[in-house]
């Protein structure tokens, strides 16, 4: 059963969120990159150009997280991700813009230098109380890592008389202080306003491309396209986790979206989840030759730079798909850029190494 797109906007609309950031982000058409492949036409979602701090996917998350934490009485936001993580410098901008105070703990997955540079340079010029701990390469930390170091977070920002809210990571799993999927729901929004943008441009997506990180975009756009374009195949390109166990939770996470917004749609984890795993390398934030060789080749074609630990990886699986024939000429693809473009400068010694 298919919604109406007013309908399922609606239904979206009921949960409050602040304003911070432009939308409807562009949508262009990649012509040079759509000829040089010779196949399909390949169209992107500037979700890098979202307006807050240097954009991303996260900020969409935010807009109705931020309204969580307000409405709760928090004044202190504390979440965690990696050393050069998207999540924790978009949560420190939009936290300092509504007067909350950001605390995160960021941990060492990946082989670059403790220094400021990049998101972690972000980080600090905003003034974000920064927390910086060792963890396993090529792994993102999960929640049941972290739980003993938000304990001790919580039980000082109380100490200091202070009302604190948990966020999770990507703000997308149900878990810590927010209670609702709302990274999901915002990115349930984004698709009903992509569809409104290749309607008006005269087509439905056969594919929508993106990287898959902690499960909350995933999740959102699976659950908009089963609403309101079945035929629509959502391709998640893991950066961290085999598809398997990141199924599992994009699944999850999706059951929780529809349960929230009230949708009369059954997902098939089988069929509706697409988690591809094949382009992992080796690990999480861990470049490779492949990923270096698209960031280029997107920004010599189109004048548009990726980032090397999500969009770079999931470009890469595009080419891929591409190439051999999952993805056929004339088929309509539309590639999320999920941004984190600062994320390029800390990684200036192997993309260089890889491009001369």
């Amino acid at each position: 059963m298919t919604h109406s797109l007013s309908d399922f906007q609606d239904k979206i609309q009921a949960f409050p969120r602040v304003d911070l950031i432009h939308l409807p982000t562009p949508i262009q058409k990649l012509e040079n990159l759509s000829k040089e492949l010779g196949g399909p036409d390949i169209y992107m979602k500037r979700d890098d150009l979202t307006g807050l701090a240097f954009g991303g996917n996260k900020s969409r998350k935010l807009e109705f997280i931020i309204h969580d934490v307000l409405e709760k009485g928090a004044d202190v936001i504390i979440t965690w991700a990696s050393l050069q993580s998207n999540w924790c410098l978009q949560t420190a901008a939009a936290a300092r813009k509504f007067g909350i105070t950001p605390i995160l703990v960021l941990f060492k997955t990946y082989e670059l230098p403790e220094e400021y540079d990049g998101n972690l340079l972000l980080d600090f010029i905003l003034k974000a109380d920064i927390k910086i701990r060792e963890a396993e390469v090529g792994k993102v930390v999960k929640q049941e890592d972290v739980d003993e170091i938000l304990e001790e977070v919580v039980f000082e920002v109380k100490e200091w008389g202070h009302t604190p809210y948990v966020a999770p990571i990507g703000g997308s799993m149900v878990s810590c202080s927010m209670d609702k999927p709302l990274g999901a729901i915002s990115y349930a929004l984004a698709y009903a306003e992509m569809l409104e943008q290749t309607e008006s441009m005269g087509f439905q997506p056969d594919y929508i491309v993106h990287a898959t990180g902690s499960g909350g975009t995933q999740a959102g756009l699976a659950v908009g396209a089963k609403a309101l374009t079945p035929n629509t195949q959502i391709l998640g390109i893991s950066v961290s986790e085999d598809k398997e166990t990141f199924s599992q939770d994009v699944f999850t996470i999706a059951q929780d979206t529809l349960k929230a917004l009230d949708v009369d749609i059954a997902l098939n984890k089988e069929e509706d989840i697409h988690v591809l795993d094949e382009y992992l390398g080796e690990g999480y934030g861990i470049i490779t030759k492949d990923v270096s060789d698209a960031i280029r080749q997107v920004s010599v074609k189109e004048g548009i730079f990726l980032d090397p630990v999500y969009t770079g990886k999931a470009m890469t699986a595009l080419f891929d798909l591409v190439n051999n024939g999952t993805i056929k000429k004339g088929d309509k693809v539309v590639f999320f850029h999920t941004g984190g473009t600062a994320a390029l400068f800390p990684y200036k010694h192997k993309l260089t190494s890889f491009l001369e």
